[in-house]
């Protein structure tokens, strides 16, 4: 597959959940093999439910989602919550995903220590998820989308919750594993500022019912440091990105 060529596609996707509530329509949108996808948008505007379509989770009410190859990738979901399981070391979450499909642990060794390697985990293995800090938890939940090596990465609002030196640290970190792993990542956000710094393009949201009014190129630097945080081109496609924004809910602050 040439870089750049989509591999899955929103053609029209429309959701309205069983209590009437209409959370997509009209949604086109394709995200592209290496890309950084940013779904940016107010809360509960359709990005969380648009991904959950991408992962299989969630299904069209009308329109249609349509992967590129004969078979859906391998796929890794980073939700919003670390979601780990209280009684499992670093470890045995980590596992989790491969011991699912029957993967022994002397066959996961190699695989979980690659995963806690690549997060900065090692020498955690033993630790459990109430000894380690807000960061250290998304850490262990990113190793565990990481482990089994997927083409396509989608994270949910992953940092929502964590104090802004830990999130500019992940956001940095995401950007150096994106760099090594070369999967295409799809990034939901309603974060202006940490879209444009991760991002090689950004789909601007309306408000619910959602669906993207405006695409949003961020070409430059291909690698991103503080440097690029305090550019000219980083404040000019900010402010692109806030316009959009605003102009999609009407005006209204985005929450």
């Amino acid at each position: 597959m040439a870089p750049g060529a989509p591999i899955v596609r929103f053609e029209r996707v429309g959701k309205t959940f069983a209590n009437g509530v209409k959370a997509l329509d009209g949604l086109d949108l394709d995200a592209r093999a290496g890309e950084f996808l940013s779904l940016l948008g107010p809360s509960g505007c359709g990005k969380s439910t648009a991904l959950r379509m991408i992962a299989g989770l969630s299904q069209p009410s009308s329109g249609a989602l349509t992967w590129s190859g004969a078979a859906r990738p391998e796929l890794g979901f980073v939700f919003q919550e670390p979601t780990l399981t209280p009684w499992s070391n670093v470890w045995r979450n980590v596992w989790l995903p491969l011991r699912l499909r029957g993967v022994s642990r002397a066959a996961a060794e190699k695989p979980v220590a690659e995963a806690l390697a690549l997060v900065g985990l090692t020498g955690f293995e033993k630790a459990y998820p109430r000894e380690l800090s807000g960061g250290m938890k998304m850490r262990v939940s990113i190793a565990r989308a990481l482990v089994a090596k997927p083409a396509v990465l989608l994270m949910d609002e992953p940092f929502a919750a964590l104090d802004e030196i830990t999130r500019l640290k992940l956001n940095n970190d995401i950007l150096r594993l994106k760099a090594e792993l070369g999967a295409t990542i799809v990034f939901v956000t309603h974060s202006v500022y940490e879209s444009v710094f991760m991002s090689s393009r950004i789909a601007v949201f309306s408000a619910r019912p959602g669906r993207v009014v405006e695409t949003i190129e961020v070409a430059e630097p291909a690698a991103r440091d503080e440097e690029f945080r305090l550019s000219q081109a980083y404040a000019e496609t900010c402010r692109r990105a806030s316009a959009a924004l605003l102009g999609a809910i009407g005006g209204e602050e985005s929450s």
